[in-house]
């Protein structure tokens, strides 16, 4: 249900508490219904309950709204915990959080619109998210312009288009649609389309290898009519680009390391557990499985001190954090994705069968390389700059 523009603007949010306890015991709640969710497809209504009655969507609030914000460092805590539970309800989580960051970094949301929204989110679960992609231009981030348009009309704005990989569609309350306008130099932004407006229609597209429950389906808007506030569109030679989304952005790469921190306490509880005949005592206590166990953990350390290290470089205002976060996306993901392949290679048949977690471990993993920024793209602009600035330093005598 849209709610009224009109709600009260003093709202008082409670304190959500992120220690590592709380988050552990959602954390645990919602790897419950997580084989529940992969097997079934379903939208995961009752860990995004939990998640909301945790306050975890509530994070990212502005304290101008209430809110309590999140820093970078925080953002990778919570979406490691989330993302070891379940990473589909650990996205849908995040893309909501990031929006309301993103408000509170430089709001762009009608004033009285957006603090119904934060109103409307202590009661239920208010879902948001960027629906960008299409399915035959791709991702925004590979540049052009979308063939989902937007029209001005009398009264407010007609919009038109099919999107893809839009995460969260059917729990949406807000879609934030990425359109342009039809004009020679198109006016560019994000839509706000409320998820009751007529119009809508979600398509049941993603049946996809892991993230089964993230509901990220593709969605058809057919003349759907918004007011006029709820497009600012701007040409696209003024687009800012989204640097200050790397700053949480980070939590969205953390969740893999949750998963692969799941799929590490599946390893180390088989390899405890398991007492071959041929060895008559845990296969934990052989040095081949001791020696994998080290080699799984130095992946996670590696991944975490990697993702904790830009957080903090965000958090203490380093002008390289954006830079440095391009390329350490692939760097955790490479050794998240690492540290699930070896667990699997060493315990065989069983890490392949869907009556042990760690093969839906295994396929969400590798889910976590589609996000962008892309490990070709990643590299791609890391190069470019490395060797751009190479060009501008002074040539340095040889030595004689």
């Amino acid at each position: 249900m849209t709610v009224s523009p009109q709600a009260d603007s003093a709202v008082s949010l409670p304190a959500v508490d992120i220690s590592d306890e709380a988050l552990a015991r959602t954390s645990a709640q919602i790897a419950l219904a997580a084989e529940e969710y992969d097997r079934s497809a379903e939208f995961p209504w009752k860990s995004i309950q939990a998640v909301h009655d945790a306050g975890l969507l509530r994070l990212g609030i502005a304290p101008r709204y209430g809110g309590q914000g999140l820093s970078a460092t925080d953002s990778v805590r919570v979406f490691e915990w989330l993302g070891k539970g379940d990473p589909s309800v650990a996205l849908i989580t995040a893309m909501t959080v990031f929006q309301h960051v993103m408000q509170a970094v430089d709001a762009w949301w009608p004033e009285g619109l957006y603090r119904a929204v934060v109103s409307d989110s202590l009661h239920r679960p208010v879902l948001l998210n960027a629906v960008r992609a299409e399915p035959e231009w791709g991702a925004p981030a590979r540049g052009g312009l979308p063939a989902t348009k937007i029209r001005r009309t009398a009264a407010g704005w007609l919009l038109n288009g099919h999107k893809g990989f839009a995460t969260s569609s059917e729990g949406l309350a807000y879609h934030l649609v990425w359109a342009a306008t039809e004009d020679a130099d198109p006016l560019l932004a994000h839509a706000i389309v409320p998820a009751d407006t007529p119009g809508i229609e979600i398509v049941r597209t993603w049946d996809h290898f892991g993230l089964r429950a993230s509901s990220t389906h593709d969605v058809i808007y057919t003349d759907v009519e918004i007011p006029f506030e709820n497009f600012r569109g701007v040409p696209q030679s003024e687009q800012r680009a989204d640097t200050d989304l790397g700053a949480v952005a980070i939590g969205a790469t953390a969740l893999y390391i949750g998963v692969a921190r799941a799929a590490q306490e599946f390893f180390l509880r088989f390899a405890n557990e398991r007492v071959p005949t041929s060895l008559g005592r845990p296969i934990a206590t052989t040095e081949r499985i001791q020696t994998i166990a080290g080699e799984i953990e130095a992946q996670l350390v590696q991944a975490e001190e990697i993702a904790y290290g830009v957080a903090r470089r965000f958090d203490d205002g380093d002008s390289s954090a954006s830079e440095r976060f391009v390329v350490a996306k692939p760097l955790v993901v490479r050794a998240a994705v690492a540290a699930v392949q070896t667990a699997v290679a060493a315990i065989g048949n069983p890490g392949l069968t869907r009556h042990n977690a760690l093969e839906r471990h295994l396929r969400d993993i590798h889910c976590a390389r589609v996000h962008p920024p892309q490990e070709d793209a990643a590299l791609l602009l890391a190069g470019r700059r490395t060797l751009t600035a190479a060009q501008r330093r002074p040539a340095q005598r040889r030595p004689a």
